[in-house]
């Protein structure tokens, strides 16, 4: 038993009612047109839309005494901002987000509306990064990464121990790959609890950054395109612990084009009448990829989150 997965099992437990154990529902509509048993995690149900919350709560639920009173600080102007913020609403422990002036607006709002202090910056999620650091070693306080953190991919991998619970036969699981936190956690709950699950780590072509590194045997820098799967874009910062995590718990990588992730989501709202975001396709599209390797055996897909403008969505799945 590794020290993450004791992390993961006392999270699991912890989090409970704070965060939703959210169903692995079976698709009848995916099964027929992969050949598949195709059950989906429904990660976009979780509270703030997305598996980031999960993280965001086990970080804070174990942040010291004196940190709870001065908050955190973070950088984001997606998923993990706005986690984080209703995490420590939730708590009662002030969260500051640093954004992109550029971001959203829809994005920021929610980030204000569930409580935390919201400071634009000037340049792209690298300069609001930098501040955001800069800011948390000038106020002592913790700097909470979404992906670079143990505690927060001990929250990530309550979803594996759900799965396990829920579906304790798979044979495969699609995960979307960005940082590698989630991935980290759900591979690091299966290998201890259904070790003959195949852990397949998802991505878009146009923004493999953590493939590219793990095929290289090291954190390298990657050239990345415009993707819909904005959640999971962005280089792997030097030293993180994704990296080591993903080298031991992915068994398969999959590689999927732009299109691939829009025939995807309009697959599921066909099928499954769920509209989510593109990180969440590229999970879906990966299996629609390798369908014929996997026919007559039970997968499941896990839904990252729903969080994607309606306008981008109905522009996607046209």
């Amino acid at each position: 038993m590794t020290p993450l997965f004791t992390d993961i099992v006392q999270a699991h437990h912890a989090l409970r009612p704070t965060v939703r154990v959210t169903p692995t529902d079976y698709s009848l509509g995916l099964s027929r047109l992969t050949g598949c048993e195709v059950y989906l995690k429904s990660e976009h149900l979780q509270h703030t839309g997305s598996f980031k919350f999960r993280g965001a709560c086990n970080k804070l639920r174990l942040l010291a005494p004196e940190h709870r009173a001065s908050g955190v600080v973070t950088a984001s102007s997606g998923n993990h901002g706005q986690a984080l913020a209703l995490a420590g609403r939730n708590a009662g422990i002030p969260v500051t987000v640093y954004a992109p002036q550029s971001a959203a607006a829809v994005k920021l709002d929610t980030i204000r509306a569930y409580g935390a202090t919201l400071e634009l910056v000037a340049g792209d999620a690298l300069a609001a990064e930098l501040a955001a650091a800069d800011a948390a070693q000038r106020l002592g306080v913790p700097f909470v990464s979404p992906y670079n953190d143990l505690q927060v991919i001990a929250g990530q991998g309550t979803v594996g121990m759900e799965l396990a619970e829920q579906m304790p036969d798979l044979d495969a699981v699609f995960v979307a790959v960005g940082g590698g936190g989630l991935i980290s956690g759900i591979g690091a709950a299966l290998s201890a609890l259904a070790p003959r699950t195949e852990i397949v780590g998802c991505w878009p072509a146009n923004a493999p950054a953590m493939h590219a590194c793990l095929e290289a045997g090291r954190i390298i820098d990657v050239m990345e395109t415009d993707t819909l799967s904005d959640g999971t874009a962005g280089g792997v910062e030097p030293g993180a612990v994704t990296f080591s995590l993903c080298q031991q718990v992915i068994d398969r990588h999959a590689l999927v084009s732009e299109q691939e992730i829009r025939q995807a989501m309009r697959a599921l709202a066909q099928t499954d009448r769920w509209m989510v975001e593109g990180a969440a396709g590229v999970a879906l599209a990966s299996l629609l990829q390798l369908a014929p390797q996997y026919r007559g055996r039970k997968v499941a897909v896990v839904l990252c989150g729903r969080n994607i403008v309606l306008e981008k969505f109905i522009k996607a799945v046209q």
